[in-house]
């Protein structure tokens, strides 16, 4: 009777123990700072050590979604998690066989660790969280795009000044070309400019919306934000064809003013692309007001500066003190020596 305990027990002592045990972990929080999740799963009381012996295989809510073999060295992921991996491959032998799984497919639920080494096996259940995290649990750690990375308020602003300086931009072209002659090379050359910039803000404002802090997210900040050096040689140029390449210090000050709001905009950029949340992101939208607001008062002085240019007296032409030298004889005009007939001893204009 008593023959069979003893060879179980004898067998449990040769081996160690015939179930494997893990480190216990119930849960893991997944915040707005986080890059990728990662599932603990370790196991203490491996006997041989050895990745070749191990059978790992991941499951969610029940469902196999990562499987390695290491006899085989052969691995198996999903679809719908095709960014699993092990958090560390080369410390399983160690009975580390931890799932780092990226933040954009990693779902709240209950994911299984079963490891199989030589005839022992385990498994334990780790359950997945996600919390949006606040700017204190985001100073040490890269973001992920678990939450929104702007505030919707931050956004709508950033958006908002951008779009006023285009548009207040845009109406000084059509002032511009309204009001002056232009050549047609340099006409296409100025509305393709303004195209390029609405072009830009129109696809940052797309990828910059979204919740999240993915490179789509920091590219729609960076088109919303690079592209706007291009006001600054515009505002310039059009200043030039206004007041015919003799900038008054006013234009020139607004221009620089411009310059300094792109500055301050670039630097809230630099510090906002790698922050989560954003901690400058008052930066940008500061920059961007300065910008917007430089862009007004140069559509207010383009149109003033073009209504003085249309109520300006005419000059005189250079043939007028020309004809002023025409002297009348009897029903000959003499100038400079020369001599023409008319037949009436009237001021007739030099042709």
């Amino acid at each position: 009777m008593w023959a069979p305990g003893l060879w179980v027990l004898l067998g449990a002592v040769g081996t160690g123990s015939a179930q494997l045990l893990f480190n216990a972990t119930k849960s893991v929080n997944l915040s707005t700072c986080n890059e990728s999740a990662i599932l603990p799963c370790i196991v203490n009381n491996l006997a041989f050590h050895s990745a070749g012996d191990m059978f790992v295989k991941w499951k969610f809510n029940g469902i196999e979604f990562f499987a390695f073999d290491g006899s085989s060295k052969k691995l198996h992921r999903s679809s719908n998690f095709s960014s699993a991996n092990f958090a560390s491959e080369k410390d399983l032998p160690k009975g580390i066989a931890s799932l780092s799984i990226l933040a954009a497919q990693a779902r709240p639920g209950n994911y299984t660790c079963e490891v199989t080494e030589s005839n022992r096996e385990g498994e334990i259940v780790v359950e997945l969280k996600i919390s949006v995290g606040n700017e204190s649990d985001c100073q040490d750690r890269r973001p992920c795009p678990s939450g929104s990375w702007f505030r919707p308020v931050e956004s709508a602003f950033i958006i908002l000044f951008l779009f006023l300086a285009i548009i207040f931009s845009w109406a000084q072209l059509c002032v511009v070309a309204s009001k002056f002659e232009i050549v047609l090379g340099k006409k296409v050359g100025l509305i393709i400019t303004g195209s390029i910039i609405v072009i830009a803000g129109v696809v940052g404002a797309i990828l910059l919306v979204p919740d999240g802090y993915t490179p789509k997210n920091r590219a729609g900040l960076g088109l919303l934000v690079v592209p706007a050096v291009i006001f600054l040689p515009l505002q310039y140029l059009l200043f030039g064809i206004v007041f015919d390449n003799h900038l008054r210090p006013s234009a020139l000050v607004l221009v620089a003013l411009k310059s300094l709001g792109y500055i301050i905009t670039v630097v809230g950029f630099a510090l906002c692309v790698s922050a989560c949340p954003p901690a400058q992101g008052s930066v940008v939208i500061a920059g961007l007001a300065i910008m917007a607001f430089a862009a007004l008062i140069s559509l207010a002085f383009i149109c003033i500066g073009s209504n003085t240019k249309d109520h300006q007296p005419p000059r005189k032409s250079v043939e007028e003190p020309l004809n002023e030298s025409l002297v009348e004889g009897d029903g000959i005009c003499y100038r400079d020596g020369d001599m023409w007939k008319r037949n009436t001893l009237v001021h007739t204009p030099w042709p």
